[in-house]
């Protein structure tokens, strides 16, 4: 039992092998607190695709150890044309998107801009999203991306928090009863982005 919890203290904060400070600490736990509220929204509610998809069976998702270095903070700089452009679903329908901005994700190794896109939802509610590729995608991670929420700030000096370990999948990851985007070429990032949601199949 002693070993057991000792696992269990090491994948919550990450500490075992590695010191964080107390908000470090603070932050994977709220990150750990707010994959058990998913789970259980997951699990239970109506809108959910195990709800939504009687045969799929519902198991805890997979994750990896919530890790600190996977966030960045950048400005939106917004295109100057946003082109409305056409990407793919699953399913093979035509979507309609617009290449809204992007963000930079400065690290020791360069720097990279990663797109972020307006869309409209079937019920007409608008969203931004980053969605992506990496060097993980196909193994550990959905093989056909993963996804970012972004909550658009009036303020154009406003830096935003991205913030991997959200990284998460679609629907389509569960059922093949749902259609999600593919992430063009462009949108792939040449980095093993051990964070977020890995596969749950």
């Amino acid at each position: 039992m002693r070993y057991g919890i000792l696992f269990l203290f090491c994948g919550l904060l990450i500490s075992c092998g590695r010191t964080y400070t107390p908000e470090q600490q603070a932050y994977i736990a709220s990150v750990e607190q707010s994959r058990l509220e998913k789970d259980e929204w997951m699990k239970s509610n109506p809108a959910s695709p195990f709800t939504k998809d009687s045969s799929i069976h519902f198991s805890p998702l997979k994750y990896f150890p919530v890790n600190p270095d996977f966030v960045f903070h950048s400005k939106l700089y917004k295109y100057e044309h946003k082109d409305t452009v056409t990407i793919f679903g699953t399913k093979g329908e035509e979507r309609k998107v617009v290449k809204y901005g992007y963000v930079v994700w400065k690290r020791n190794d360069g720097e990279r801009n990663i797109n972020v896109y307006k869309g409209v939802s079937r019920t007409g509610h608008e969203y931004y999203s980053i969605w992506f590729t990496d060097k993980t995608t196909g193994t550990t991670t959905y093989g056909v991306g993963r996804y970012l929420d972004v909550e658009i700030q009036a303020d154009k000096e406003f830096v935003y928090t991205i913030d991997f370990n959200k990284a998460y999948n679609p629907y389509c990851a569960y059922s093949a009863m749902f259609s999600c985007a593919i992430p063009t070429k462009e949108d792939y990032i040449d980095v093993a982005i051990e964070a977020g949601e890995k596969i749950f199949h």
